[in-house]
């Protein structure tokens, strides 16, 4: 249910409306506008009384909201999200990029390609410290020690640095860590997902490859109603039956997801497509479908990668997709990265 208040109500007739509420075990996230304040109530509304509440002086109007998902809402939250990682901007109206290597290998194979990428505008870093494979015998990641190189990295660019939560027992090796992701896998991991709405920390949340997009939503719902609402939405493939792509990219989720929600939205082409060849083209598109970022993976030499270097770019080819995605960008009056 959401109440909207009359321009100007008086701020303790709006408080003894909030206490009324509270008093019956609903949770009220306050959103102001510009001209409009508008209470979203979460929990069990159905005895709420919606005539009574529309009969004070202060409501313009009372509507139920009849999706599962509350918190995430745009009904509740018509202003996007931004979210605020050290000066660095995701969900503002331009497309932020996070770029590095799908698994961190060595000291030197981490910072030369993030010195690289942030020389391409990337605005900030990914790479896999914790690395969920499908075979056990292939590489699993350096785990911590992984970590102590991406900060390395961190350290030598100046940009914030986003990484893969595989388990909560993990969670205190994080504190460095400026975005959490949350993986396909673990999408549905819900008690991980309650534990990350009690941290402080924005979370990059990707939809499982068999996952609709509501799913998706009452997943970052999950996170919200932890008390966590800098939640970053990725459409990473979903799994169809066409075998020419790792995954298919279903790009319409973007413009999908912008109207049903207030959360910023960002597209990984690397891993729905699987080819390198294919992310410049995917990226161009998701920032045509209005795609708040990129998270995309590159590698200073791709062919002696561990871990997916059949589609991670060269630094010199993800200069070239920066550029395709600037001239897209243009016609839309945004940026991408930190290049004008």
């Amino acid at each position: 249910m959401i109440i909207i208040l009359k321009n100007g109500a008086p701020k303790e007739e709006v408080d003894a409306l909030c206490r009324g509420l509270e008093a019956q075990n609903i949770r009220i996230n306050e959103v102001k506008g510009a001209h409009t304040t508008i209470l979203g109530l979460i929990g069990d509304t159905h005895k709420v009384d919606m005539e009574a509440i529309e009969a004070q002086e202060i409501v313009e109007s009372v509507q139920r909201v009849q999706e599962p998902y509350k918190g995430v809402n745009r009904k509740f939250h018509p202003e996007n999200t931004v979210i605020n990682v050290s000066g660095s901007l995701i969900g503002d109206g331009n497309v932020a990029v996070i770029a590095g290597p799908c698994s961190i290998e060595t000291e030197e194979q981490i910072v030369d390609t993030c010195m690289q990428v942030k020389a391409a505008g990337a605005n900030f870093l990914r790479g896999g410290a914790f690395k969920p494979r499908t075979s056990p015998y292939s590489f699993q990641g350096l785990r911590d020690e992984g970590l102590k190189l991406f900060l390395k990295a961190k350290k030598a660019t100046g940009l914030p640095i986003v990484t893969e939560l595989m388990s909560l027992s993990h969670l205190d090796l994080f504190d460095d860590v400026d975005i959490i992701q949350v993986g396909a896998r673990n999408m549905q991991n819900f008690e991980m997902l309650k534990e990350l709405g009690k941290c402080n920390k924005p979370i990059l949340l990707k939809r499982g490859l068999a996952n609709t997009i509501e799913e998706l939503l009452m997943s970052a719902e999950y996170i919200f109603a932890g008390g966590n609402p800098n939640i970053i939405l990725c459409e990473r493939g979903i799994r169809t039956f066409e075998t020419q792509t790792r995954n298919t990219l279903d790009i319409s989720a973007v413009p999908v997801l912008k109207t049903l929600t207030h959360l910023p939205v960002i597209v990984d082409p690397s891993h729905a497509t699987g080819k390198y060849e294919l992310v410049e083209p995917m990226s161009m598109a998701a920032v045509a479908a209005g795609a708040d970022g990129l998270i995309i993976e590159v590698h200073n030499n791709p062919q002696k990668a561990l871990c997916d270097g059949a589609q991670s770019l060269t630094p010199k080819h993800f200069a070239s997709c920066m550029d395709k995605c600037r001239q897209i960008a243009s016609v839309l009056n945004k940026k991408v990265g930190t290049l004008e």
